[in-house]
Formats: structure tokens, sequence, C-alpha cells
């Protein structure tokens, strides 16, 4: 098990830098805001590998069950390939 900073003691925090760190997500260059899903399986099934072997600051890790719920709930806000900002279908506005 890797032991990770204390503001991971956070699901949600922990989950969105295991998305990053591999890959299966990342953050738009232009709008901070957007979170952009890959569409890379095997990044996103390492993402949960890696989430579920952090440990909290009290030594404990998280439910996998509740790892496995958030990763689906991130990855369901996330836009899917691209981001919508960046992607206007009608340049005129």
């Amino acid at each position: 098990m890797i032991s990770i900073s204390a503001k991971l003691d956070d699901l949600t925090a922990l989950v969105r830098y295991a998305l990053e760190t591999t890959r299966a997500t990342t953050v738009c260059p232009f709008h901070d805001e957007v979170v952009i899903r890959v569409g890379d399986d095997a990044a996103e099934s390492h993402a949960y590998e890696r989430a579920k072997r952090v440990l909290g600051s009290d030594g404990t890790a998280f439910d996998g069950n509740a790892l496995r719920d958030e990763i689906g709930r991130q990855l369901a806000i996330a836009a899917d390939g691209r981001c919508p900002k960046c992607d206007c279908a009608d340049p005129a506005g």
C-alpha cells in the first residue's frame, strides 16, 4: 500500500487523483473546470487499482464499492473525449 498526502482522505479527491495520474481523465488546458474522459478502459481499471492502494491518514483504505461508485460518478459527469467549450458546433456563436 502507498500512502499519499492527507488531502486524499477525501474520496472525491482520491478518485480524481487516480483518474488524472493514470490518464483516464484530463483537464482541458483552456477550461480548468472541464474534466475530459479519455476513453481508455485500461487506464480506468488502473485508476481503480491505484485508488484502492492509497491509505488515508489514519492508515485505512477506502471501501472498494465506494471507490467503484465514485469512479463511475466522476466518469459519468466528465466530458466524453473533447471539451464541449472548445468544441463548438456553431462557430458563429
